[in-house]
């Protein structure tokens, strides 16, 4: 046998404590009669009072107190098993994380919004299964599909502008690493969130949005910049910027369209993220909206609750202390 709330078990104490108050109160009461009428008496000017009627009235009590004590306890014993099934949707985040992330026209810069609205994401998105994958110059798969939000959280941590070995700013293959994670069968419950600047370099982009497509996978795009733009830094040093051949400092804007067609080609929706406290409420509504899939099962033993013995042992108790009453009749 266990208790669901063992720390509420000390109230069994009151149990004994109760039934002593009641016991005292009870022998003050008849040394206060016994001022007034000998004892010899009673038997016909009070024929209720009986000492074994107060001992009951007083275990009674004490039955009642201890039987509500262990019911909130909520004792229980005895095993049941039952199926427990995860529905959900399968989510992977594809996050831009090339140099030009780094612009800081989205204070303190586009990567921290980034990785702000994907942690954000991830919790408004509870019952999942998500993965993130790192898009530069090429892809990496930081974490598969999982339910353990802890794990994405941890990995964004360790993405910084120009992490990947690859440098450069391609999303076509991250949107097939992206594919490649979802499991075989059904073309439904499958999300892409791809978090960018939009600033593509490839021309493979729209292959990978009808890639996208024909599997299934829906395409929510959060574009994340501004389209005035900001000098790309390459160290805190001031004035040190990207520069191009010629020594002129480059500035990257958000190119809204690139995201735009992706999410529109495969029915999703484009969300402009202008700071890291951007509401992604439409996203999320899209998601919770699509079809669910059975993620995993497992089988889980679980206690019966036997609250309810202890509870009626209390409710009989007190009801036979109400219907006994020591002093039935009263004094003639």
């Amino acid at each position: 046998m266990s208790f669901a709330v063992p720390q509420l078990l000390w109230l069994v104490l009151l149990a004994p404590a109760a039934a002593g108050a009641a016991a005292w109160l009870w022998r003050r009461r008849l040394r206060a009669q016994a001022a007034w009428a000998a004892r010899g008496l009673w038997d016909r000017l009070a024929p209720g009072v009986r000492g074994r009627r107060i001992a009951a009235w007083v275990g009674l009590l004490a039955v009642g107190a201890g039987g509500a004590a262990l019911a909130l306890a909520r004792p229980r014993w005895g095993s049941s098993a039952a199926t427990v099934e995860r529905q959900g949707v399968d989510v992977v985040y594809v996050l831009d994380t090339s140099l030009s992330m780094a612009t800081p026209d989205v204070a303190p810069s586009r990567l921290f919004a980034a990785k702000t609205l994907v942690r954000r994401l991830v919790e408004e998105l509870p019952g999942n299964r998500a993965a993130l994958v790192a898009a530069e110059g090429e892809a990496m798969v930081m974490a598969p599909l999982t339910v353990d939000a802890a794990v994405v959280d941890l990995l964004l941590d360790t993405l910084q502008p120009a992490s990947l070995p690859v440098p450069g700013s391609l999303l076509a293959p991250a949107l097939r690493q992206a594919l490649a994670l979802f499991p075989e069968g059904g073309k439904k419950h499958r999300a892409v969130v791809v978090i960018s600047d939009g600033e593509d370099q490839g021309s493979a982009l729209e292959e990978a949005g009808r890639e996208l497509q024909e599997a299934g996978a829906t395409v929510f795009a959060v574009g994340v910049g501004s389209p005035q733009g900001a000098p790309i830094p390459l160290s805190a040093k001031p004035g040190d910027f990207k520069r191009d051949q010629d020594g002129r400092v480059v500035v990257s804007r958000l190119r809204e369209d690139v995201l735009e067609r992706l999410a529109r080609a495969t029915g999703g929706l484009y969300l402009r993220a202008t700071s890291a406290a951007t509401d992604p409420a439409a996203v999320v509504a899209r998601i919770e909206a699509m079809e669910k899939r059975s993620l995993e099962s497992e089988q889980v033993n679980t206690q019966e609750e036997r609250f309810q013995w202890p509870l009626g042992l209390a409710v009989a108790g007190l009801g036979a202390l109400l219907a006994l009453g020591p002093f039935r009749g009263g004094w003639r």
